[in-house]
């Protein structure tokens, strides 16, 4: 009976949380106890997302909950742009600290890291070239 509780604990160290921002979804996996390893789609953070930015962006809920180099975190994103993929990856890990820790709640919320951003591209309308841009006009 203790080896299932055993196996029940190292299962309770892997957290799973989607994030969406525009055109991208990421599903984010969460494992505690790690070594501070970071990897999206299969290569390293620096060399997926090379704008500091977007690196900033992405580990910017493990700095607010300071614990930038116990967890290793493995995310599958894909769609939109890189800006896009940064901020779904962000809130795929703000979900993951979420069902980790609860206690986590006041403080990601404080920074912003739980809310989804619902902006996304708006459609093109008939009659104009984009989705407010008309077309140009001319006297004669």
């Amino acid at each position: 009976m203790k080896e299932t509780n055993k196996e029940k604990d190292q299962s309770k160290e892997t957290f799973m949380a989607t994030g969406r921002r525009k055109k991208s979804v990421a599903r984010v996996k969460f494992i505690a106890n790690g070594k501070g390893k970071v990897v999206i789609n299969g290569s390293d953070i620096e060399k997926y997302f090379f704008t500091l930015d977007n690196v900033m962006q992405v580990k910017k809920p493990l700095i607010a909950a300071e614990i930038e180099g116990k967890i290793d975190i493995s995310a599958n994103v894909n769609g939109g742009g890189l800006s896009g993929q940064a901020g779904a990856v962000s809130l795929g890990i703000s979900r993951c600290l979420l069902e980790w820790n609860p206690q986590l709640r006041a403080l990601l919320r404080r920074e912003d890291l739980l809310t989804r951003d619902p902006r996304a591209k708006e459609r093109k309308k008939y009659g104009r070239k984009g989705a407010r841009r008309r077309f140009q006009w001319t006297k004669r």
